[in-house]
């Protein structure tokens, strides 16, 4: 396990004043130039590791809510970079937990403590709305889908890569499916097309899938291409349908005093 360090305590109490869980130790800095990756990590035990997180991806991590249903909040909530490392009670079921590798997400419980650090140290204030918006289904196109079973049982997991040297510009895209189901690719979809896309195409089980599409300048230009690619090659199509979303308000954040 990669060795954690916390630096500049900041303890807190095992519950607030309202029973929300919250971690024992927390640290929470500013990023310096030296972080040069960007992510949050979980490791045995219940800690959580996030570098170069702005506030809105720690929300998003928080919440477990895709980055478009995170609205408001101060300019700097999407620029400010900082690093956290948190530490749950013993008496938490947190610290008994053990995830499937670093990249694994947060737990439930660890969520609800990250929810309490930020409000915490960020004074964060958000409520929830619900707001009528056309959403995505992803169906069956016509002709079947186009999709293999599984070669193993490895862990699920659906990303986004490229073709060629990663020193050189990429040729074209990929999206890479491995055992994944049809909710995680739909899942996974929301980031690139923005808004919730619903799996309707009653497909079960996991499945193996490569969808190459073509090169674009910015990740919302990729979207179209994409989706050509996904019905040519998985036999997979996205349509619009009316519906609603509930989305989280920040009311109030303010910048983290120092530990």
């Amino acid at each position: 396990m990669t060795s954690l360090r916390i630096t500049s305590l900041v303890w807190l109490a095992a519950f607030t004043a309202f029973g929300q869980p919250a971690f024992e130790v927390a640290s929470v800095k500013p990023s310096t130039e030296q972080d040069h990756i960007i992510g949050l990590f979980t490791y045995p035990g219940g800690w959580i590791v996030a570098t170069q997180f702005t506030l809105k991806m720690l929300i998003h991590d928080a919440y477990n809510l895709e980055s478009y249903r995170i609205l408001g909040g101060p300019h700097w909530a999407d620029e400010d970079r900082y690093n956290i490392e948190a530490k749950p009670p013993k008496s938490s079921e947190a610290s008994h937990w053990v995830p499937e590798s670093f990249k694994t997400p947060p737990n439930p419980e660890m969520r609800q403590m990250l929810q309490t650090l930020l409000a915490d140290r960020f004074q964060l204030k958000v409520h929830t709305e619900t707001k009528k918006e056309s959403v995505y289904a992803l169906v069956v196109a016509k002709g079947g889908a186009k999709l293999k079973p599984p070669d193993t049982a490895k862990q699920p997991f659906v990303h986004f890569s490229r073709t060629g040297s990663v020193y050189q510009e990429a040729v074209s895209q990929l999206l890479i499916g491995q055992n994944a189901t049809m909710a995680m690719l739909a899942a996974r979809l929301v980031d690139l097309v923005g808004h919730s896309v619903l799996d309707r195409t009653g497909i079960a089980g996991g499945y193996d899938f490569q969808v190459e599409y073509a090169q674009s300048e910015t990740q919302s230009e990729a979207a179209a291409p994409l989706l050509q690619a996904l019905q040519d090659q998985l036999g997979l199509k996205l349509e619009t349908q009316p519906g609603s979303v509930e989305v989280l308000v920040i009311d109030r954040a303010g910048k983290p005093s120092a530990n």
